[in-house]
């Protein structure tokens, strides 16, 4: 099971929107998912519409037993291919930090007991929707995934706040998770035809190269639509649909072979050869970052 944590450092971005146009390609491609739904705000869930569950993830994060885990699992309504690891307003009381840090493994250590007893057929991929902060719950994210996708828009603040994500998420690698990869950033609600958003957007570049995904997703009403419906994107009938949900596919993709490489860098001997497109950023957590995505 492939896991990655969809983040952003702050409200209105699209990160869930990001995360579910994820999940949506994933069940195009038949990949049996999992959606965790970290954010107390609960929209993923609300959209992917689960029935009732015994428990929520704010209990598996208290608990992380495999009987409280079932509990808190249900089907999506789009698909029995795609299910919810459902969730609450209560994780909003487990977002500070605690006097005792282990407790931030517990969502790892959920998802290690569903690999080793899984729920039917095996989940190929878990998405985690992370909070809009850096605080206790998208760092126990962080420490459960494979992959971490940092979710932002083109705006004057967008490199600045990359650059704060980028060095927690290297932060959480070197002390926490070795195995943590770079998905990379993804710029959502692109306006191709607005010269402030293709400015900041080659800001994005200049400052983290090939972090920055080479696609972006753009600014259409077809999301909105989809979400209010509590339908894929992939299954929404527009041209704007059609194309975002092309885009989304090769987030997918991009997310997948980052997952190809770092096992493949792991039992690799050789040293990292550096690409002409590597980040030139001044701060070593973002070289670093960088350096394991150009491998």
């Amino acid at each position: 099971m492939h896991t990655v944590a969809v983040l952003s450092l702050k409200g209105g971005v699209g990160k869930t929107t990001v995360a579910l146009g994820i999940a949506s390609a994933a069940l195009r491609r038949g990949t049996r998912t999992l959606v965790g739904d970290l954010d107390p705000q609960g929209n993923a869930t609300a959209t992917l519409d689960p029935p009732l569950t015994d428990a929520t993830l704010a209990d598996v994060l208290e608990t992380p037993r495999l009987a409280v885990i079932n509990r808190a699992i249900a089907a999506s309504s789009w698909s029995d291919r795609l299910d919810v690891l459902v969730g609450a307003e209560e994780l909003e009381l487990l977002n500070e930090p605690g006097p005792d840090s282990r407790r931030m493994e517990n969502l790892a250590r959920a998802l290690d007991e569903l690999r080793a007893a899984p729920r039917g057929e095996p989940y190929e991929l878990a998405i985690l929707d992370c909070p809009p902060s850096l605080g206790r719950l998208t760092r126990s994210a962080l420490i459960a995934a494979d992959a971490a996708l940092l979710v932002t828009e083109p705006t004057m603040y967008a490199v600045a706040g990359a650059q704060r994500a980028l060095e927690a998420i290297e932060a959480v690698r070197a002390e926490h998770n070795p195995r943590l990869r770079p998905a990379g950033v993804l710029v959502n609600r692109l306006r191709v035809r607005s010269y402030e958003h293709q400015y900041r957007v080659e800001e994005l570049r200049e400052s983290f190269g090939r972090l920055v995904m080479p696609t972006a997703i753009p600014d259409r009403l077809a999301v909105q639509q989809a979400q209010g419906a509590c339908t894929p994107i992939h299954e929404w009938n527009s041209p704007g649909a059609q194309e975002i949900a092309l885009t989304f596919n090769m987030v997918l993709a991009k997310i997948l072979r980052s997952n190809r490489a770092g096992r493949h860098r792991l039992s690799s001997d050789e040293p990292d050869v550096p690409s002409d497109n590597e980040t030139t950023s001044e701060f070593p957590a973002i070289r670093a970052f960088a350096e394991h995505e150009t491998g």
